[in-house]
């Protein structure tokens, strides 16, 4: 099977209602790893995602509970260095690369989980499994 890997999009997805979240509810596995970034991340995005205090609220506690379920690749410097390689290499943003990065010092294969666009041909060229719709 092996190794399974979130970006943000995919954290965020299993938490909310849109049409993503069936994709990434089937990719979790046993072992999902992530970057140590995407928790910032997807705290972050909850604003854009719902005015309503309690929601927010509810939206953080579920993403909190799953956070401890999850394999976290540090964002260290070695991935930080993989980043810049990829950043100037590849038409992304400096968050795509961290992750890429992160998920590129994981156990082979990889199944890359993003729902992204901007990530999907670089994760293919870096010889990932992308799961996405």
């Amino acid at each position: 099977m092996g190794t399974t890997f979130f970006d943000t999009s995919a954290v965020v997805a299993l938490h909310v209602v849109a049409r993503e979240h069936e994709a990434a509810v089937a990719a979790l596995a046993p072992l999902t790893c992530v970057s140590a970034l995407a928790l910032t991340e997807a705290l972050a995005v909850i604003d854009k995602l719902t005015d309503e205090a309690v929601l927010r609220s509810d939206l953080e506690d579920a993403i909190r509970l799953q956070w401890d379920r999850y394999a976290v690749v540090p964002v260290d410097q070695r991935c930080l260095d993989e980043a810049a390689v990829l950043l100037r290499e590849q038409p992304i943003r400096l968050a795509d690369a961290i992750h890429l990065a992160a998920a590129g010092r994981l156990p082979r294969p990889i199944r890359y989980v993003t729902f992204d666009p901007i990530q999907i041909p670089v994760a293919l060229g870096l010889g990932f499994e992308v799961v996405s719709l």
